[in-house]
């Protein structure tokens, strides 16, 4: 590809450097919810988002966009969740294919104690290295990318 511009070194190097990091970062964090609570990054990700609509509850096909899952893999998981008895699974009335996901009273009491412990634990290895001024460009890259990535 002749039209191709490479990377200049610092560029190649902090594309290089960001990957390391998501990668030891979401290692680091999904390591600690799952000691600290017993929790996946995916099980916190369903109960966090399903905290966000006043009666912890969405319309499954929602959530799984939402959530940048598909919905297949969004009924898998919560089928897991579901036994666990985290959320709850109904049916949709006018709806026969439809469903909603619940977020139950156990998975409000498990979100509520796995919360403070995540906010350590992101405090740790991201938010507390950083000064103010980097957070704020943190901020404006990811809203940035986001939405290029979202438009």
């Amino acid at each position: 590809m002749a039209d191709v511009t490479w990377l200049t070194e610092e560029q190649e190097r902090a594309w290089r450097n960001y990957r390391r990091m998501r990668t030891l970062l979401d290692l680091a964090i999904a390591r600690d919810l799952r000691v600290d609570s017993g929790l996946s990054e995916a099980d916190y990700d369903v109960l966090s988002t399903l905290s966000e609509a006043d009666d912890g509850r969405w319309r499954a096909r929602d959530l799984a966009a939402r959530l940048l899952w598909s919905t297949s893999r969004l009924a898998h998981h919560v089928g897991r969740m579901e036994t666990r008895g985290l959320v709850q699974r109904d049916g949709v009335a006018d709806d026969g294919r439809g469903a909603t996901v619940t977020l139950t009273t156990a998975g409000r009491r498990t979100l509520a104690a796995a919360a403070p412990l995540h906010l350590v634990s992101v405090r740790r290895h991201l938010i507390d290295l950083l000064t103010p001024a980097e957070v704020r460009v943190l901020d404006r890259i990811a809203a940035r990318v986001v939405a290029e990535l979202d438009g």
